[in-house]
């Protein structure tokens, strides 16, 4: 047993790609919370990212209200729908038909993304994307008939919230909060002010 709690052959296995974004979900999750600063978010990313064990990772989130199972190996993690969203010096897109979870949180950090949910598929009736942006950005595209609440709030940037407002009755809820520091949100409804464009296909309920 190591010194955080973790079997020693368990801390010596390799971390993938998916167990770094897990735990940098938690940290973003914390820093939106008020436990983390962004300076110990920043640091803490860092360490993240140049993790090669699992072991490394643990004590990342020892001091954190969080399930051991962040720290878990990807393979026991369940589930189609992706719950994180992270861009560090980078980006990421989800588009088309992907699955959307009742709650899904996205984290760019000097990057950017975009989480189209115009053909997306939802698992719940109401959604809650939680995006977290350090100097950059993250674009959101949401269907024309969603009823759409922005909730987020920003210190020297922002959420654009044009596209707030109440959908037809058979679309889903999408809720945005989150935190913008020198970055921004923008969430706008997919086709607005196009047209031509042909019926576009209505978002599914994944059952």
């Amino acid at each position: 047993m190591t010194d955080g709690g973790l079997p020693a052959e368990r801390a010596q296995i390799r971390a993938s790609d998916a167990d770094r974004e897990r735990v940098a979900q938690v940290l973003q999750q914390a820093m939106g919370e008020g436990r983390l600063t962004l300076t110990e978010l920043d640091e803490r990313l860092e360490q993240v990212y140049a993790a090669r064990t699992l072991g490394e990772l643990e004590p990342l989130t020892r001091d954190l209200p969080v399930p051991r199972a962040a720290t878990a190996p990807a393979s026991s993690v369940a589930g189609k729908a992706p719950t994180w969203s992270v861009g560090v010096l980078s980006g990421f897109q989800r588009k088309r038909g992907w699955i959307v979870p009742e709650r899904h949180s996205a984290l760019v950090y000097w990057g950017g993304g975009e989480l189209d949910l115009s053909e997306a598929r939802f698992t719940a009736a109401e959604t809650t994307i939680n995006a977290i942006v350090v100097m950059g950005g993250i674009e959101i595209k949401v269907p024309e008939n969603a009823t759409v609440h922005v909730e987020g709030v920003g210190f020297m940037g922002g959420f654009d919230g044009k596209a707030e407002g109440e959908g037809t009755g058979d679309g889903p809820v999408i809720r945005i909060t989150g935190f913008a520091f020198m970055g921004g949100v923008e969430v706008r409804r997919k086709g607005k002010g196009r047209k031509g464009k042909g019926k576009r296909r209505k978002p599914e309920l994944e059952s």
